[in-house]
């Protein structure tokens, strides 16, 4: 009851004597502070939005034409050939002399305003022509075009100054739809090397029949519906790829990532909780204030940044037919997890972010609690790691009322998820294990102590080693990774040399940056300010039916996990810095390893996937590389066959350049597969069958790849900081006798390598893969050497 009457700013009563007034002074400041923070946010927002709108042009240079406008004026030389005069005949209350050469300045403002407004219109339409220019890159470094040069410069005078994260988003272009018989020879190029004669005959049929058929109708309406929409793959791809999947997201959909490896700041858990999430929350407020600088390739091309708005405070809600994203604007707490219990700790105190140290005795709390978790409280997460069906109609049926949606709704709206585990995790080159253990801990967990649905749920172990598993709807791994670099290069950072030079670029806590690091004993640096509040412990009430509903869906979970073939291969022989000499591009290389590997798997090859990224292009995703081109295979065969060395070279530059102009292909719009997923989609709709589509979209991926961004901030000079690179992440395989590979180029002589596969599939096996990968890159270095 004292909590509920200090609550209370202003109460009177009335007597027989008269009336009695008491006003509580804290909580009234409290409301007002809660006020002028929200005020203040308004206007942040407002400015910004009115920054973004007026970019690449500014505020100042309104005062700068209205200034010479009005000079001009003055000087009795009319800048606007009458305009000005016509619209000083339109201002009311105009009869007076000193009115009159008022209305005239007036009128003067409005047109410089009106020319400012054309000015910046302009300029917006001219930078969004500029950046619909994608032939620099096709040019090779050094030898750049003079229309590219001169674009570059028209980039770096018409791009605007000091951009905010969304700065761009009104001048990026649109995603283009490809021609249809170009995506189609495309496709047949693609597969015809992976075919018999015979079957690539009938598709061909079919692919003609297509093009001459139903797929021009088909074509028509994504051509409008690009004019219509944003973007014409997006929507549809987070729906019908992601949100309307009923199988299970863990695995099949969520990935992770690791720590950096080679470097413990410290083994205090509660230490290394408190210093990272505390630099997570700073990195979000620099993404709500768009304070975040975009990424802008060579300095100069923006790319979209679309994604980054549902980093935080965002969650998948299960449905019975399709599930959907909800993202709160504003969240003032995460929930944890620790020994089967869930709890609630406010991120802040008086309006002001909660310090490290103060974060830190809340977790300690949290991990010295040892209280007994509630009757189905322990196993809830695995829900969100079964099928989507039974947790829809639990989430409905059990957690729609009461305490259960109370405290369902403090996860849900949570800015994030955190768990605490109880076993340590670590990099042992003594023992490759561990690292498949600690890379099992982050993409499943126990299959009930990670909150899959949420954007990402942060993950400390005992020792004080992190990492993240995070859902795929809301965004794509470069996102994670971006927020993932400037968290843990700042932490490094600050234990460093260069810590005072970061405390000058990370504005968001300029005058406290050096206060966040480890002392002597591993603990956050600084002392308390106040008192923090207490973790608030989440009640359930759970039934028994939901329990059964739990339990069944841990079983279905536990099936997955023990599927799982996950092997982290750290490779260091050589890295990038040895592929440059090559004059190969690094990620080409690699995919000719892979290529190698998986002959000498398999004997054969397969269908590839490769992600690449569309954000050249406003709320662009990711578009497919099939990276297993008939130049690569004829590297691969000559390779392994023993062909003389220049020849296996020359194959694999020629395997290389095919390789770049696939990838810089689907990175200007002219890619396969999203064209093709868009027309299935269209052809849906309208229920019309199409057999070509329905043939080129079943067609598995037995080989998935993707590369981790790395170094996507200036952040950290890893030449400098060679022990600090990021162990990178993965996600599971695509099909059930295929593999998933990840990899991430570490400096100039790592790299990590995430292969995953099922353990049910006979001939699948990512120990033995990453054994032959290990080989093939070396046979490959062993190509270019001398002797």
């Amino acid at each position: 009851m004292a909590e509920a009457h200090s609550a209370v700013a202003f109460s009177f009563t009335v007597t027989p004597d008269g009336y009695d007034v008491r006003i509580n002074h804290e909580a009234l400041k409290a409301v007002w502070e809660s006020g002028v923070v929200s005020w203040k946010k308004r206007i942040g927002k407002l400015k910004n939005n009115i920054h973004n709108g007026v970019f690449p042009a500014s505020l100042y240079s309104w005062l700068i034409v209205v200034t010479i406008v009005l000079a001009v004026q003055l000087v009795s030389y009319d800048p606007s050939f009458g305009f000005i005069q016509l619209i000083h005949l339109h201002i009311p209350y105009v009869n007076s002399a000193s009115s009159s050469l008022l209305g005239l300045y007036i009128s003067t403002i409005v047109f410089g305003t009106l020319i400012w407004i054309a000015k910046f219109l302009v300029l917006k339409y001219l930078l969004k022509l500029l950046l619909s220019y994608h032939k620099w890159i096709y040019e090779v470094h050094g030898r750049t075009s003079f229309t590219t040069k001169l674009w570059f410069t028209l980039i770096k005078l018409y791009g605007g100054r000091k951009p905010l994260l969304m700065s761009y988003q009104a001048s990026i272009p649109k995603l283009p739809v490809p021609d249809l018989r170009s995506s189609v020879n495309n496709y047949l190029n693609s597969v015809q090397h992976l075919m018999p004669a015979e079957k690539y005959k009938e598709v061909e049929t079919l692919a003609d029949d297509f093009c001459k058929g139903v797929g021009k109708k088909f074509q028509r309406y994504l051509i409008l519906k690009s004019w219509w929409a944003t973007n014409y793959v997006s929507d549809w791809w987070e729906e019908y790829i992601y949100l309307r999947g009923r199988s299970p997201i863990m695995i099949n959909s969520n990935y992770y990532g690791l720590d950096a490896l080679l470097v413990h700041n410290t083994s205090v858990q509660a230490a290394r909780a408190a210093n990272l999430i505390y630099a997570m929350l700073m990195y979000r407020r620099e993404v709500d204030r768009e304070e975040l600088r975009p990424i802008l390739i060579n300095n100069v091309v923006p790319l979209c940044s679309a994604q980054y708005e549902r980093q935080f405070n965002t969650t998948r809600i299960p449905g019975i037919e399709t599930d959907k994203l909800v993202h709160f604007k504003e969240s003032n707490h995460i929930t944890v997890y620790h020994k089967g219990r869930y709890f609630k700790v406010l991120i802040k105190h008086k309006q002001r972010f909660l310090k490290p140290a103060e974060l830190e005795i809340i977790f300690q709390k949290i991990l010295d609690d040892n209280s007994a978790p509630m009757e189905g409280e322990e196993h809830l997460a695995a829900l969100t790691a079964g099928e989507r069906i039974p947790w829809a109609k639990a989430r409905q049926e059990y957690f729609n009322h009461g305490k259960n949606k109370t405290s369902l709704d403090a996860i849900e709206k949570a800015a994030f998820c955190v768990t605490f585990d109880t076993e340590p995790q670590e990099y042992d080159p003594k023992d490759p294990s561990k690292l498949d253990r600690y890379g099992k801990a982050m993409i499943h967990g126990k299959g009930y102590d990670r909150w899959f649905d949420k954007s990402f749920t942060f993950v400390v172990c005992s020792n004080g080693q992190i990492g993240f598993n995070a859902e795929h709807s809301w965004a794509d791994a470069p996102i994670m990774a971006h927020m993932w670099e400037v968290v843990v290069t700042r932490e490094h950072i600050l234990l460093g040399a260069d810590a005072p030079l970061m405390a000058q670029t990370w504005e968001a806590c300029q005058q406290h940056e050096l206060r966040h690091g480890y002392d002597e004993k591993g603990h956050c640096l600084g002392t308390p300010e106040c008192e923090p509040p207490h973790p608030i412990r989440l009640h359930w009430e759970i039934p028994t039916p939901c329990i059964d509903v739990i339990e069944s869906s841990f079983q279905v979970a536990t099936k997955l996990m023990n599927d799982l073939d996950l092997h982290i291969m750290m490779f260091t022989e050589f890295g990038k810095g040895f592929v440059k000499t090559c004059k190969v591009s690094p990620d080409a290389f690699i995919q000719a390893a892979l290529q190698l590997t998986y002959y000498r798997m398999e004997n054969k090859f397969c269908l590839t996937y490769e992600s690449s990224m569309t954000r050249l292009f406003r709320e662009g995703r990711t578009e497919t590389v099939r990276s297993c081109t008939a130049e690569v295979c004829n590297f691969a065969l000559a390779l392994n066959e023993g062909k003389p060395k220049s020849e296996c070279i020359k194959l694999l530059n020629k395997a290389a350049e095919t390789h770049q102009k696939l990838y810089r292909d689907t990175m200007t719009g002219r890619g396969v597969d999203r064209h093709l997923f868009c027309l299935y989609v269209v052809s849906k709709y309208l229920d019309i069958e199409s057999p070509f589509l329905s043939k080129a979209l079943s067609e598995p991926w037995k080989l998935s790849t993707s590369q981790t961004p790395h170094q996507q901030t200036d952040r950290l000079d890893l030449n400098k900081y060679p022990d600090r690179i990021c162990g990178g992440g993965g996600f599971g395989p695509v099909t059930d006798d295929g593999y998933g590979v990840s990899y991430i180029i570490a400096g100039e002589d790592t790299i990590f390598f995430h292969i995953s596969c099922k353990v049910s599939c006979p001939h699948t096996d990512s120990h033995k893969f990453g054994a032959t990968l290990k080989k093939s890159l070396c046979d490959m270095r062993e190509m270019f050497s001398k002797n």
